[in-house]
């Protein structure tokens, strides 16, 4: 007697087949199962179009604006000399690498283009003796500041604001969509519960 020879497992259906399931055509399929597939694709078109028109525009208004920061800058900042009131400190290891990068904070004095005499702090070389001159950005408010925007600065916050445009237009349109999602699902939970409750009496009423 020949033994029946088992037959070969079903065939497991290709991943794309499991991610497409929305649309294809089947008894289980629900309204809202389609409902959510054009909602994602509805989702995905119209991030991928908003994402280089926000882009541009970001950057466009970065540029503008920074640009007329620096050339206000510019324009009312003053750069001025200044002496310093005590000596630098010291690099622990002079004429290394390291200590031709070091900056150290000291008390300077200097007059601001209102005749003012004020003093401040600003970082300069190590080992510098009082006395010696350094030159500082001194602003509207007769502060020591930092230096106008530079070019390259400009462009780096640019390219900030737009890197940063990138990652929240696709973050808002995930959030969308999956508050689009959870309201579908939420309604179809109440369709249930409705119909359930419908039928539950035909199955629990004892005959």
């Amino acid at each position: 007697m020949t033994r029946p020879t088992p037959s070969d497992p079903p065939p497991e259906e290709p991943p794309h087949h499991l991610l497409l399931w929305r649309w294809r055509r089947n008894p289980l399929r629900r309204r809202t199962d389609l409902a959510q597939a054009w909602i994602a694709v509805g989702f995905l078109l119209a991030v991928s179009a908003a994402l280089p028109t926000t882009a541009f525009l970001v950057g466009d208004t970065a540029h503008r604006h920074y640009t007329a920061a620096a050339r206000e800058q510019t324009t009312r900042w003053h750069h001025i000399p200044a002496v310093l009131v005590h000596d630098a400190p010291r690099h622990p290891e002079p004429g290394s690498h390291e200590s031709k990068k070091a900056l150290y904070p000291v008390t300077v004095r200097f007059t601001d283009p209102d005749g003012h005499t004020r003093t401040d702090e600003t970082d300069v070389e190590p080992a510098l003796p009082a006395g010696s001159t350094v030159r500082v950005w001194v602003n509207a408010e007769g502060m020591i500041t930092d230096p106008p925007l530079t070019t390259e600065q400009i462009r780096n916050r640019v390219v900030g604001w737009v890197v940063l445009t990138a990652l929240v237009v696709p973050l808002l349109g995930a959030a969308a969509h999956g508050y689009a999602h959870r309201r579908l699902e939420r309604h179809t939970l109440a369709r249930w519960d409705a119909a359930w409750a419908a039928t539950a009496p035909r199955w629990t009423t004892s005959r």
